[in-house]
């Protein structure tokens, strides 16, 4: 069992040294890469947690729901074969002249390169033989979960998932407090996209992102709405992407960043459990002291519990040199997919981008193909459209009104449906999907 210290306490006594690190440093791109910090997250959710309580009650209460959530659902979590592909819209904030693209320290980075960290993502999570991402050990894991450049923008137009704006007003931006400055140049809805931000960032810090919560506890809700603008990834842009571009680290320069900071948007927390001997609430990655601050992949070791146990200095969640790291673990993968059920605005992007999605209506509206269907067939499909996410139920009534189906989903996104009629024989049946608003009502028939 590891050690569930007080992890708000051990940081309370550290966010001033940071502040100074951050504002005393104007740029990463001054220092060796021995003193680049990979990752800030845990600290500005430390920051943010005594900023605002709410926060931190959420915090603390998302952590209980994701335990009792992976207790109750381990067999499910273990078998599904399910992949879940996230929509990433890549924001790239530069002050360079707009035709100006690629290059050593140029944050308006290429397309190439942007890609490769696609690539890089799906590799590591998919632990993709052939690959960096591939590893042997016995407790790695294939997550399930997929990365693609959005195809459509919030409006529904064709788009290649990248934004650039220039924004000259500054060179670079504090990752403790520009995350709502970054969300006010580019965004889209965190409900729906991965926002991933690329930029220059001040201090030796390479990236950061927000962790998820629960919403409907305690009254907690508008501590969740306040933060939906900043919810995703902020990345320096000479640390995104993999060997091209404008990336110079010889040690951050295989997209692992990137990897790390997604791991955080998905509930991930650092092995050490970011105090000496901490928990990360997997028992599959050793106990282990604290971070790997090393530039070479050389095996680091603990004694948290008594006897000396090797640290997995290969988990994304370390912070090893980009080419020691190859490996998510079982528990890993199972907390991630936790979360894509629990927090409401990754359900909600996990909804919609689903296959099957339909361009959204002001109002209810159901239309039923083939109909008649024959009793050959065993599958309706019902295209069910409504505006933005709801709540909806299905039922199916024979001409007797006896009710012979019900299907509920939640914070569903306009989709086709499937219906299975394999059972019902020849006649009239009626479906009706009722919302928190609406009710629509749509006949079938069954015929031989």
């Amino acid at each position: 069992m590891k050690n569930p210290k007080n992890r708000v306490g051990h940081w309370l006594g550290v966010l001033a040294g940071l502040y100074l690190v951050v504002v005393g440093t104007s740029s990463a791109q001054q220092l060796p890469d021995s003193a680049l910090i990979r990752c800030v997250s845990v600290e500005r959710d430390i920051e943010r947690s005594i900023r605002e309580p709410q926060w931190r009650l959420n915090r603390q209460r998302t952590e209980q729901r994701i335990q009792e959530y992976m207790q109750t659902n381990r067999a499910r979590l273990r078998q599904t074969d399910e992949i879940i592909r996230i929509p990433v819209v890549v924001h790239v904030i530069h002050d360079q002249e707009p035709g100006s693209i690629g290059g050593i320290n140029n944050p308006n980075i290429s397309d190439e390169q942007i890609s490769s960290q696609i690539e890089v993502l799906n590799e590591d999570y998919r632990r993709e033989p052939g690959t960096r991402g591939f590893n042997t050990n016995p407790v790695g894991a294939d997550t399930r979960i997929e990365f693609y450049l959005a195809d459509l923008d919030p409006e529904g137009r064709s788009t290649s998932g990248i934004t650039r704006t220039q924004y000259t007003q500054r060179t670079s931006f504090n990752p403790f407090t520009d995350d709502q400055l970054l969300s006010n140049i580019a965004y889209w809805p965190s409900d729906k996209y991965l926002n991933i931000w690329v930029c220059r960032l001040s201090g030796t810090y390479l990236g950061i992102a927000q962790f998820p919560s629960v919403e409907g506890v305690g009254g907690l809700d508008n501590a969740n709405e306040s933060f939906e603008r900043t919810d995703g990834v902020i990345i320096d842009f000479r640390f995104f992407g993999r060997q091209t571009g404008a990336i110079t680290s010889r040690i951050y320069n295989l997209g692992r960043t990137t990897t790390h900071e997604v791991g955080h948007w998905l509930g991930l927390i650092h092995t050490w459990g970011d105090v000496d001997c901490g928990t990360d609430y997997c028992d599959d990655t050793p106990p282990t002291l604290d971070a790997n601050r090393t530039t070479v992949c050389t095996d680091k070791f603990s004694n948290c519990l008594g006897p000396t146990t090797r640290n997995m200095i290969e988990n994304y969640l370390d912070y090893s040199p980009d080419s020691c790291m190859n490996i998510f673990t079982k528990c890993q993968a199972e907390r991630m997919q936790a979360v894509l059920a629990l927090s409401p605005r990754r359900a909600r992007l996990v909804e919609f981008a689903r296959e099957g999605r339909l361009e959204p209506t002001d109002n209810l509206t159901v239309e039923i193909f083939p109909n008649p269907i024959t009793n050959e067939l065993t599958e309706l499909k019902l295209d069910v459209r409504f505006a933005d996410f709801q709540d909806l139920t299905l039922l199916v009534y024979d001409a007797r009104g006896v009710l012979l189906q019900t299907l509920d989903f939640q914070s569903l996104y306009s989709r086709r449906i499937p219906l299975d009629v394999s059972t019902y024989p020849p006649g009239m049946y009626f479906v009706r999907a009722r919302t928190r608003l609406e009710t629509v009502t749509k006949r079938f028939v069954v015929v031989k």
